[in-house]
């Protein structure tokens, strides 16, 4: 889940403070980002997928509460470094629908932008899934990792997991909002975001699933043929990034009062020396 506007979705009005990951070369195109998006979410998937292999399977740790504070803690430090790389500078490093959908709803991503970022991370999904069945073998397939499918706990209905789902996603965007809205923040982003999912996935994992991020089920519910929830782990974080975004506004968390985006400027262009 993670939270950064790609570059050149940046708002035309001029900011003193530069961008948080500046770039001496141009910002890459549309096709380019999405590229990044779809490689990212892929490695993401591989990672989150290895870790259940590991922590749930017979073989590996065993499951239980603390496999998933561990697995959170692993996918949180992952999500970091993936936004701090220099695919996720030029992409902005969503790697979830869901955050794409709320900056596009902050005004601060262009919403031609939205359905390419939407395909390329759920295309990544599939892939990322498709080859830690390749790493780890006929493993990954059975239960209890089934491709690492996240299925809510005892107890918890459809009706409880969107409610669930749409609630991190409103409290992420007024977390973004507000890191967004200032440089110190902005600098701070990936480690906030690292930090939150590491606690999302620690508390409602064994709960409602803890996923808050469609592309995180869209692969391992297609790949496990356990379709018949994905819808649950979609709506609700689309619900909730709608929401978020729709509070953050009309509270004035983002920028200004009455402007509905931040203003992010790239660096400024010097003329060429003769």
């Amino acid at each position: 889940m993670t939270l950064t506007p790609a570059r050149d979705a940046a708002a035309r009005v001029p900011d003193p403070v530069p961008a948080r990951f500046p770039s001496p070369s141009p910002s890459p195109g549309l096709l380019r980002r999405a590229a990044c998006e779809f490689g990212l979410t892929a490695l993401m998937l591989l990672a989150v997928v290895s870790g259940v292999r590991w922590l749930f399977a017979p073989d590996g740790y065993g499951g239980g509460g603390v496999a998933f504070t561990l697995l959170g803690a692993g996918v949180g430090v992952l999500l970091a470094a993936l936004m701090l790389s220099a695919p996720g500078r030029w992409s902005g490093g969503h790697l979830n629908p869901a955050v794409t959908v709320v900056l596009w709803r902050l005004g601060v991503f262009p919403g031609r932008d939205v359905m390419p970022y939407v395909v390329a991370q759920l295309g990544g999904s599939v892939a990322g899934t498709w080859a830690a069945g390749l790493v780890w073998g006929p493993v990954v397939a059975r239960p209890p990792v089934s491709h690492a499918v996240v299925r809510p706990g005892p107890g918890w209905g459809e009706g409880a997991v969107v409610a669930a789902e749409a609630g991190v996603l409103a409290g992420s965007a007024l977390l973004l909002a507000g890191l967004l809205g200032h440089p110190v923040g902005r600098r701070l982003l990936p480690y906030a975001v690292g930090l939150v999912t590491a606690l999302v996935i620690a508390v409602l994992g064994p709960l409602s699933g803890g996923s808050a991020n469609p592309a995180r089920q869209f692969g391992p519910a297609l790949l496990s043929g356990e379709a018949g929830r994905l819808w649950v782990y979609v709506a609700g974080p689309v619900l909730g990034a709608v929401a978020g975004a729709g509070l953050c506004r009309r509270a004035g968390v983002l920028g200004m009062p009455g402007v509905p985006g931040v203003r992010i400027a790239r660096p400024p262009v010097r003329p060429r020396q003769p």
